[in-house]
């Protein structure tokens, strides 16, 4: 039978996986059983792909992947279609914020995950993706953001209410799953996008159906078309069992 949504994009942490980043048995089950009525399942994450392809594996998907919150968008395992970079110069100053703020950061380089206490020695040598910074205290996160808004070419969200997320301007997970929509010949309003956090924001709010998980972040609930169980209750099961494998 032929399903009004063809394409199914997730976003991983608080919503694929469990508070013990483990994907529950009910939820593989369905996912196979999407894949076998003919569903494309999109792993959309701001983790780098070395993270996020063992879950691909246990999945048993061979299907594009969006990472890094859409500076990497690839064809299918290892076959890389796109990669967008954070210009040095930008990275530079972020870096400096972090310092002057004393936050912890880090940042997706192509080939190594940087933080704070592993530094790059020589910006300019790396390509790079994404920046972040977790900051607890509530000031000085908001004092961080006004410096970051200060700054143009920059993508701000998070992946929890407590971190900053940084990718080039335009960068984010709704282009990422234009663009895996291309490539299988499909339109955004075909695809089913979920997710928890600011970074799944722009997906929610552009796919034909926009889930927020029971766990997501306040913005995120008030902008998507459903809102479904939490991350730890199968939430992933209701949306494939009840939005996209239901009998019209």
């Amino acid at each position: 039978m032929s399903h009004k949504y063809k394409l199914l994009a997730l976003d991983m942490d608080g919503t694929l996986l469990q508070d013990d980043l483990e994907i529950s048995p009910e939820t593989v089950k369905w996912i196979k059983e999407a894949v076998r009525q003919g569903i494309h399942v999109c792993l959309s994450t701001g983790r780098a792909f070395s993270s996020a392809y063992p879950y691909a594996q246990q999945l048993e998907l061979t299907t594009p992947m969006i990472t890094v919150n859409g500076s990497e968008v690839w064809r299918a395992p290892y076959d890389l279609y796109r990669r967008s970079m954070l210009d040095v110069e930008l990275v530079r100053k972020m870096h400096r914020i972090a310092v002057e703020t004393d936050s912890w950061f880090w940042a997706y380089a192509v080939d190594q995950l940087y933080n704070r206490d592993n530094w790059a020695e020589d910006i300019a040598n790396e390509e790079w993706l994404k920046f972040g910074y977790h900051i607890e205290d509530d000031d000085v996160r908001h004092q961080v953001l006004m410096r970051l808004q200060e700054i143009e070419g920059l993508e701000i969200t998070n992946s929890s209410p407590q971190n900053f997320e940084i990718n080039p301007k335009g960068i984010n997970k709704a282009e990422g799953i234009k663009q895996v929509c291309e490539l299988l010949g499909l339109d955004i309003s075909q695809a089913v996008a979920v997710g928890d956090s600011l970074n799944d924001l722009a997906a929610i709010q552009q796919a034909g159906l926009g889930v927020a998980m029971g766990n997501a972040q306040q913005t995120v609930k008030d902008e998507a078309d459903v809102v479904v169980a939490s991350n730890n209750d199968n939430g992933i099961v209701e949306v494939i069992r009840d939005y996209i494998l239901c009998r019209e």
